[in-house]
């Protein structure tokens, strides 16, 4: 992969953006479009801060922007990327695959994945943490270097549908922030008496509590088997409910 792509362009530089900065530059020059960031502070994670234009212009392009501005990032990027490729790294999939797929040229390359991780589960290492990816329109022989290269760093790698991934997301991910939220409101904390199933459920609140409640939002809205998933976990706490009356 480092022969075939050399430089990795990263646009915006949140929690997750500085993360695949402090990882990718270690093989790779990594160049940073970031409006709310100094080049000091990204030159620390490794990265170099340039312009938009110019990041476009580097082999892969990762867009680390908010699921809900993924369309209008595609829309404004697509006049500056030239036949390279594009990867997205959003929490859901079939969205930002028809966003790249209706705002980029067919000359440009597309690659969809959704690295299960984040700057608390993979600070240290990524070692053993999960990747989904899905080749929407690249080059066999660069789809399987960049397989080869993610399985190198110790990640597992799942192949899987955009549609695919966003059915089984939708009873994992989006459900834990569902139940982390509701933790959350409902005030659930540590307390004296408690059990090892309590301190598990609190362990929910750690997963979720750093992550934006944009995020939270835009994995809902964006997902579209999302609510199907909610209702159906509300529906079952109904009947446990009634069962106790």
């Amino acid at each position: 992969m480092t022969e075939e792509i050399t430089t990795i362009g990263i646009i915006g530089f949140g929690r997750f953006g500085q993360l695949m900065v402090e990882y990718l530059s270690e093989d790779f020059r990594v160049k940073v479009s970031s409006h709310s960031k100094d080049a000091n502070t990204v030159g620390k994670s490794g990265g170099e801060l340039t312009s938009l234009k110019e990041v476009c212009q580097c082999d892969a392009v990762i867009p680390a922007v908010p699921i809900s501005a993924f369309g209008e990032t595609m829309q404004r990027i697509a006049p500056m990327i030239a036949g390279n490729l594009v990867i997205d790294v959003c929490s859901v999939k079939e969205y930002p695959v028809e966003q790249m797929r209706k705002y980029l040229t067919e000359e440009t390359q597309i690659l969809a994945t959704h690295p299960m991780f984040g700057p608390d589960s993979a600070g240290d290492t990524v070692e053993g943490q999960k990747i989904v990816i899905h080749g929407v329109r690249v080059p066999d022989d660069l789809y399987a270097c960049i397989k080869s290269y993610l399985k190198e760093k110790g990640l597992q790698v799942i192949e899987a549908t955009p549609e695919e991934h966003d059915r089984q997301i939708a009873r994992s991910q989006v459900l834990t922030h569902f139940i982390g939220r509701g933790l959350s409101i409902y005030g659930a904390k540590g307390i004296a008496i408690d059990t090892e199933g309590y301190k598990r459920l609190l362990h929910i609140l750690d997963v979720v509590e750093n992550d934006t409640p944009q995020l939270f939002t835009d994995m809902n809205k964006y997902n579209r088997f999302a609510e199907a998933a909610r209702h159906e976990f509300i529906q079952a706490l109904q009947e446990i409910e009634q069962e106790l009356q």
